[in-house]
């Protein structure tokens, strides 16, 4: 049941929104003053401030993304992103998820990720999921558990990948329309995405899609078959046409990194009607993983610099996993902002860490952000104190075995269970050299920032 102050944030939101649909763009400022009265966070605050200053500057290339969403999107987008996702996911949810973690003394996360099938219609190259039994599902029935049990810890945000998502689409739209005030999200490969399904997503409003693409043809295809790339763009127009907020979601490895950040891939995807990017780095996940896939730590650098400079002039909201760790002081796993369930409903700390100590199926959620391991990420974070070096298994490999061993986790994986000793034997040379070039990065990033404070 909705509390009394998302009930009054919800009115006065929507209230806004009538107001600011006659002139957008003009009549932003009104709708911050009154997105003012409802924030209680202090860096809610902050954020909002930085938004005042984006608003007050036409130029600036996060002003033309705003007007891209009053543009390009459903009118249904516009208001369950500015409800749902600003009101209810942020400033609702976010201080529930505080209170909880404090009463439970447990993580509580700002998103669940979460597996409806592992089933999938392709066969790509370095799937993390590949390693999944193709035959799990979850019930629709406990789908929806999920999603009431995190409601009542403030949890607004769910985004579903597998296995391919969509080959549960109705299901996923019932849900959708069910939880109303939820902010839906699917990694999909976009290959059953169809008109009526399309047309759907524009008038549900809080669904979105993140489409895997790993470059232009030639690279998509490698991995992800032949004819893949061709049938991604077909389904990036039908969503444009329909106005359903969507973006790119990019795996970067050696062999596409010089490509995948290029200004006119962004900007090729930004005309196709993508909102936003979000890049994720191989990782070598399976036995029989591709080690070969993995980046160089200079191509992960180029990465880091890539990215924060496309920010800074593109129409677009782009992040990157593991480089943007300093935004979030390290890694967000393990509860601490997300979980992953995957089809088994084994409840993972991560989507890349394969171990897991309880089943969705046997506990509730609050149980499960109580469960060893889960605990132990709690412990233990952030993993290292350069944020440039999140991840207890890309870069800090021997906290991953520590934590495994000590919470005497089970590997999740049925087709090849992977002890963590060998996991981190893919990973350790790469985190080893990784750190060179990562602590350099951070120390000039921590002088950078010691000049800002004393000009202040």
């Amino acid at each position: 049941m909705a509390s009394i102050k998302q009930l009054i944030s919800t009115k006065v939101m929507n209230e806004g929104l009538k107001y600011i649909e006659r002139n957008p763009m003009e009549n932003l400022p009104k709708l911050m003053d009154w997105a003012e009265k409802l924030i209680a966070r202090e860096n809610h605050k902050q954020m909002l401030q930085t938004f005042r200053n984006i608003v007050d500057d036409a130029d600036n290339n996060w002003y033309q993304l705003i007007e891209r969403y009053f543009d390009e999107l459903s009118p249904a987008t516009r208001q369950k992103f500015m409800i749902n996702f600003m009101v209810n996911s942020g400033m609702v949810g976010i201080p529930i998820q505080y209170k909880l973690m404090e009463k439970h003394n447990c993580n509580v996360p700002w998103a669940i990720l979460i597996d409806p099938t592992s089933a999938c219609n392709l066969k790509c190259t370095g799937c993390w999921a590949a390693e999944y039994d193709k035959t799990d599902a979850l019930s629709y029935d406990l789908l929806d558990r999920v999603i009431r049990e995190g409601k009542d810890l403030g949890i607004y945000m769910y985004i579903y990948s597998g296995g391919e998502p969509l080959v549960r689409k109705n299901d996923l739209v019932k849900l959708a329309e069910e939880h109303k005030d939820c902010v839906f999200l699917s990694f999909t490969n976009a290959t059953l995405v169809d008109e009526e399904f399309a047309k759907k997503l524009g008038e549900l409003g809080n669904f979105g899609l993140a489409i895997s693409v790993e470059g232009f043809e030639e690279e998509t295809d490698m991995r992800r078959g032949k004819g893949t790339y061709n049938k991604v763009m077909e389904a990036m127009d039908l969503l444009k046409k329909e106005g359903v907020a969507f973006g790119f979601s990019t795996c970067y490895h050696k062999y596409n990194t010089d490509s995948i950040a290029k200004e006119e891939y962004v900007d090729f995807l930004i005309d196709k009607g993508c909102m936003f990017g979000w890049y994720f780095t191989y990782m070598p996940i399976g036995k029989d993983a591709v080690t070969d896939l993995m980046v160089t730590p200079e191509q992960r650098e180029y990465m880091y610099h890539q990215v924060r400079d496309l920010r800074t002039k593109k129409p677009i909201f782009l992040m990157d996993f593991w480089n943007d760790g300093e935004y979030v002081q390290g890694c967000i796993a393990g509860g601490r902002r997300y979980l992953h369930i995957n089809a088994n409903g084994d409840v993972e700390p991560c989507a890349f860490i394969h171990y897991s100590n309880v089943n969705i199926k046997n506990v509730s959620l609050l149980e499960a952000l109580q469960s060893p391991l889960f605990m132990q990420y709690k412990e233990h974070q952030p993993f290292n104190h350069n944020h440039l070096r999140p991840c207890p298994l890309l870069d800090n490999p021997e906290k991953i075995k520590d934590m495994v061993n000590e919470s005497e986790a089970y590997s999740t994986q049925p087709i090849d269970r992977e002890d963590v000793e060998d996991l981190i034997g893919k990973t350790e040379k790469a985190a080893k050299d990784w750190a060179i070039t990562a602590d350099k990065l951070w120390n000039k990033s921590l002088e950078e920032k010691e000049r800002v404070t004393e000009k202040a």
